[in-house]
């Protein structure tokens, strides 16, 4: 299978104010379970610092442009954050993408918009990753 044939996913999630290590951990890990299958948007290869007006703009149509770029949106719902629920929305709402969450939440404690735009929320980074590839990735048969 060849990168052009995979699907892309794009990997949505906290940033700001959010420690970046943790905000990378996830997202290099999510790329080790999905490189064999998919292509990834991790919109933290740009170096863009949060809270400066002259970068705010370029950060959101960024995210924008990989929302509309990709195939699925994987998300990390670990705690609120403005930016993801507004990416979330524009992929489900406006685009119609595939929208598969993991949170360590139960589902009272998730907000009605996160689980209503979610596709599939599931309690893990590796359950997320399972279910793309079983339900989307393609295989040698596929071709």
């Amino acid at each position: 299978m060849t990168l052009a044939t995979q699907k892309t996913v794009y990997l949505s999630g906290p940033i700001m104010d959010e420690h970046l290590g943790r905000a990378r951990e996830w997202r290099k890990r999510a790329k080790e379970l999905l490189s064999n299958h998919f292509r990834t948007l991790d919109p933290m290869r740009r170096n863009f610092v949060d809270r400066q007006v002259d970068s705010a703009n370029e950060i959101v149509e960024f995210d924008l442009q990989d929302i509309r770029d990709c195939d699925i949106v994987l998300v990390n719902y670990c705690k609120p954050s403005i930016g993801t629920s507004m990416e979330v929305f524009y992929a489900a709402h406006d685009l119609g993408k595939f929208v598969v969450t993991f949170s360590p939440f139960d589902f009272k404690d998730c907000s009605p918009w996160m689980v209503r735009f979610s596709t599939k929320i599931l309690g893990s980074l590796e359950e997320a990753c399972q279910y793309l590839v079983r339900h989307f990735a393609e295989t040698e048969e596929d071709a």
